[in-house]
């Protein structure tokens, strides 16, 4: 029998401290693309705020879900991996268009917090 305690596992504790600071990130690139919006000469405007749209529930979901991870609700898992796998093809379009300084620790942090999900310390935190 093993005991329960109510501190999350250092894996789960740092997976979810990284999903919280790329929410964050995100927001702070949310709000760069509405003044972009805003003081846009020439711009296709649906598109545009589509855009924006996207990065705003983006930081929502990386919010939320870092949220019920933390609560260690384990059906949060799986949609947080998947959102933390998709940095892999923007890392890599950021390495062909020359931005390889940025898409290589994007592509790195996708992967390193997609292993903290499913490191067996977290597995176990959330009854798996």
């Amino acid at each position: 029998m093993t005991i329960d305690s109510d501190r999350n596992p250092t894996p789960l504790h740092w997976a979810v401290r990284l999903l919280r600071a790329e929410a964050v990130v995100l927001a702070l690139v949310a709000a760069w693309l509405v003044w972009a919006d805003l003081t846009a000469e020439t711009t296709d405007l649906p598109s545009a705020l589509l855009v924006t749209a996207f990065a705003f529930g983006g930081t929502a979901a990386l919010w939320v879900l870092a949220g019920a991870l933390n609560r260690r609700r384990a059906g949060a898992r799986a949609p947080a991996i998947v959102l933390e796998l998709m940095l892999l093809p923007v890392g890599w379009y950021m390495i062909q268009g020359g931005l390889g300084w940025l898409g290589l620790p994007l592509m790195a942090l996708g992967l390193g917090v997609s292993a903290l999900l499913v490191s067996p310390p977290t597995t176990r935190a959330l009854g798996y």
